[in-house]
């Protein structure tokens, strides 16, 4: 077992590395609770015990606005 707790992981791609029936390499990025990537790694999995992630929502940076445009009329 490489972890204690399920990790959210971020794939960049499968690794071409024989292995057992039934496993595979994948790399990729370890991800905190924010989706930022705190690691890079490369680990070896079931795809059987794999689950998606639920896409995050985006949200705005509070207290940041946007600059009103200039408008030039002639």
């Amino acid at each position: 077992m490489q972890f204690c707790r399920p990790i959210l992981f971020r794939v960049i791609r499968v690794l071409d590395r024989t292995t057992y029936d039934g496993w595979m390499w994948l790399e990729g990025y370890q991800l905190n609770d924010k989706g930022d990537a705190v690691d890079r790694r490369a680990i070896f999995v079931q795809p059987a015990g794999l689950r998606v992630a639920p896409v995050p929502v985006a949200v705005g940076q509070p207290g940041r606005k946007r600059a009103p445009s200039r408008r030039v009329t002639a």
